[in-house]
Parts: C-alpha cells; structure tokens; sequence
C-alpha cells in the first residue's frame, strides 16, 4: 500500500472529497483516507502527477507519494 500526505483536511467532508478525487485516479483502488494522521493509502499504480494533482485540485495540499 502508498500513501500520500494530504494537508488542509478538517472532517469527514474533506475525508469523502479526497477519497472520492483519488477513486477518479485510474490505477488506484482500495483507497482510505485517515482525518487524523493527514494520510491517504491506496493500491495500484498511477503516476504521482496524477495522483498530486487531484487532491490538489480539490482545495488540499499534496504532499510526497511514498
């Protein structure tokens, strides 16, 4: 499993917005969203451009995929 630093979440809104940006990410599945740890984790494969720009795209800040 990656995962990805998301800055700027504050609740189960911004959890739902950020799963459903990463979920229109082809590659990626099983995708959880962690409020508290600020994180992102998913399956599969997709380029970090990607994946970057759709949290980014949405109002948050992404941070390094690992």
């Amino acid at each position: 499993m990656k995962t990805v630093e998301v800055k700027g979440m504050h609740c189960q809104k911004c959890v739902a917005s950020v799963t459903k940006a990463l979920s229109e990410v082809p590659g990626l599945t099983n995708i959880v969203v962690d409020l508290e740890k600020g994180l992102a984790s998913f399956d599969g494969e997709a380029p970090t451009d990607a994946i970057k720009t759709a949290i980014d795209k949405i109002g948050f800040e992404s941070g390094a995929v690992k």
